[in-house]
């Protein structure tokens, strides 16, 4: 399996968080993983970053941010320039989607936890 360098964006310490349980499947599927989230923290031996931090070579960004939270990040996120970006339940954000898809960076409207549960990662 292919290493897929992942930025998890609304990343909490809350375990019942959809969020928390992604960070903690892709470091147990040997992912590299960073987080931002709004509260310092760590996660499965991530830290949990509060300011978005220059990145590089990101393969896939996970968003855990509802779409108005979301427009902070945008240019950011095209700046990273991933190869996708994951909206997952209750991220969806056509507006986005369209700035994403002029950059060419794939957009995947799915969830994280069942992407890698099936082994689709």
């Amino acid at each position: 399996m292919k290493n897929k360098k992942t930025l998890v964006l609304g990343a909490t310490t809350k375990p019942e968080r959809y969020a928390f349980k992604a960070i903690t499947a892709l470091v147990a599927k040997g992912h590299s993983v960073l987080a931002i989230g709004q509260n310092a923290g760590e996660v499965a031996g991530i830290k949990i970053q509060t300011k978005a931090l220059p990145i590089k070579s990101v393969d896939t960004v996970s968003l855990y941010l509802n779409p108005a939270r979301q427009r902070e990040y945008y240019n950011y996120i095209i700046e990273a320039h991933p190869k996708r970006v994951i909206f997952n339940p209750g991220t969806e954000n056509p507006e986005f989607y369209q700035l994403l898809a002029l950059n060419d960076i794939q957009v995947e409207v799915a969830c994280t936890l069942v992407l890698l549960a099936t082994n689709q990662y």
